[in-house]
């Protein structure tokens, strides 16, 4: 591992990190230390969802190089484990050039498992098959009903609606493994020992107001149009992307089951719900630094300008 330092932006939607990220990145450059951002939010992974994800534009980027943004077809499912292995070798790509590495997003899993040591359990691709069919021939609640026989605490986690999580839990009690019910560890270990977690934070009630007026601009720049042109490239066909905040909706509004106005409606509950997890998902790092929305990248490079131990 380089002696560069990791730095991980994090925090709720709509908070700022991009223009935090950006802002530090260009300061380390300021500094004489180059500096490269890699993408933490799970649907930016993707291809053309770009509008209902507030994707930067690359033109928008300051000429910063910027890694796993578009990576993926709509169509693939990105396992956190996937993730994790692209993520860290892109990071340690960015340390080999002598440069530091800026992590930035909001999914709170797919930060977790690059900045802590954080082990998935073996996948098995013929048990998976053979579970998918169980699920699709007796429904997720009889698949609930093995892995209590296993694993009571993992059973009790899982909601039958989510049939692949349910599918993937039981392909790991099966193999004897332990689950981690999609959490932080206990105690969690820094993967890099130079890393810097930041928290950005805003207040409340004006976070909600830009949520609620994030979403109708999502509706106003396009995102139905967005989402039509995904449906030819088999956005529905996906096992992920078409369940993300927004483009749920506008599928819906598409095929009819919603007025826009309800769409719009429910995707900014959705939202503010999201935010909320978000939030309380980070509050559990250990010894992340919370900084309120507009803090200058220049102050954060001044407070841990000191030496690495």
């Amino acid at each position: 591992m380089g002696a560069q330092r990791l730095w991980a932006i994090v925090g709720a939607t709509g908070t700022g990190k991009t223009a935090l990220s950006l802002d530090l990145a260009d300061g380390l450059i300021r500094c004489g230390r180059d500096a490269e951002i890699v993408n933490a939010d799970a649907m930016q992974l993707y291809r053309g969802m770009d509008i209902g994800t507030a994707k930067l534009p690359v033109a928008e980027r300051r000429g910063i190089p910027h890694h796993l943004f578009d990576e993926f077809d709509v169509t693939e499912d990105v396992a956190v484990a996937v993730y994790q292995e692209r993520a860290r070798a892109a990071i340690q790509d960015i340390f080999d050039r002598g440069a530091e590495a800026i992590l930035v997003g909001g999914s709170g899993l797919y930060v977790s498992s690059v900045v802590f040591d954080f082990r998935f359990p073996p996948r098995d691709p013929a048990l998976r098959a053979r579970l998918e069919a169980d699920l699709e021939g007796h429904g997720a609640a009889a698949l609930i009903e093995r892995i209590r026989e296993l694993d009571p605490a993992a059973a009790d986690r899982l909601d039958p609606r989510n049939g692949r999580r349910v599918v993937r839990a039981l392909e790991v009690v099966l193999q004897g493994a332990e689950t981690h019910g999609a959490a932080l560890p206990d105690a969690p270990v820094l993967w890099h020992p130079d890393t810097v977690l930041v928290g950005v934070q805003s207040d409340r009630a004006a976070l909600v107001e830009r949520l609620d007026e994030r979403v109708r601009g999502m509706w106003r720049d396009g995102i139905v149009a967005e989402v039509e042109a995904l449906r030819i490239l088999g956005l529905e066909s996906g096992p992920t992307a078409p369940r993300a905040i927004g483009y749920a909706q506008a599928l819906a509004q598409l095929a009819g089951r919603m007025t826009e106005d309800e769409a719009i409606a429910e995707t900014q509950a959705l939202t503010r719900r999201y935010a909320r997890r978000q939030v309380s998902w980070f509050r559990r790092y250990p010894g992340i630094r919370w900084v309120d929305a507009g803090t200058p990248g220049a102050r954060l490079i001044e407070d841990f300008s000191a030496p690495s131990a």
